[in-house]
């Protein structure tokens, strides 16, 4: 083989190999290229997420605010309860003072 018949093979091979590059190149894009179809779906899926978040944060805030109010009430709850066992006994006792007071002056 004499060295143009060399280089000749040689710029043949490597033409082949680069129409080879660039037909699988070709293939990989036009398989892996995304629809529009698919983009919108895409863009309408991300809205739809960005709604649910908004709608989750709201709902958490809601959940908050609702969850201090009942704490609020709860400790107001709390306090009369406090306030009316005291009530209850000192009634009791005063209770117990005024029968004490009854019997003695029954037994006199």
């Amino acid at each position: 083989m004499s060295r143009t018949e060399f280089v000749v093979a040689t710029a043949i091979i490597l033409f082949v190999a680069f129409c080879l590059g660039w037909f699988a190149n070709w293939l990989v894009h036009r398989f892996t290229r995304v629809a529009a179809g698919d983009v919108a779906e895409l863009d309408r899926m991300s809205q739809e997420l960005h709604e649910a978040e908004e709608t989750r944060d709201q709902a958490i805030t809601y959940l908050q605010q609702r969850e201090a109010e009942l704490t609020n009430q709860l400790n107001q709850t709390e306090a009369e309860l406090r306030a009316a066992m005291d009530g209850l006994r000192d009634a009791r006792h005063e209770t117990e003072e005024m029968r004490r007071y009854i019997e003695s002056v029954n037994q006199a």
